[in-house]
């Protein structure tokens, strides 16, 4: 491939305006998460990461929550808490659902990790 082709490459990654915010890593972190269900009675759940973000994570909560509701994180390794929306309700497995929750402010080192830079790209074999 030549270099032309490879800057050229980078430069689509850069202007793709579908591409994502922050690199996702799969992470498993213990965190406890409290709000309002559905039915607006208060719930508090322990439960860990599945995947983080600079911007949030991917989750798994037994209680029923809403898109667009608010609830709270607390990362039980740091003793940081950060409000957050709910972004993305997946199917119900075992009694619980995934969501994606993002936060309300931006807090890059919530999960204390390195996130890996943004024109950082993946080699292929």
């Amino acid at each position: 491939m030549s270099p032309t082709k490879i800057s050229a490459e980078k430069q689509q990654l850069q202007l793709d305006p579908g591409r994502r915010r922050s690199m996702r890593v799969l992470l498993s972190v213990p965190i406890h998460v409290s709000g309002k269900d559905r039915d607006n009675e208060q719930f508090d759940e322990e439960t860990r990461t599945l995947v983080v973000n600079a911007h949030g994570a991917l989750i798994s909560l037994a209680a029923k929550v809403i898109a667009g509701q608010q609830i709270t994180v607390d990362n039980k390794a740091t003793r940081k808490t950060m409000n957050c929306r709910v972004v993305y309700l997946g199917n119900p497995a075992a009694g619980k659902i995934q969501m994606g929750v993002e936060f309300t402010e931006p807090c890059p080192s919530f999960w204390q990790i390195d996130f890996p830079p943004d024109d950082w790209v993946v080699p292929e074999n």
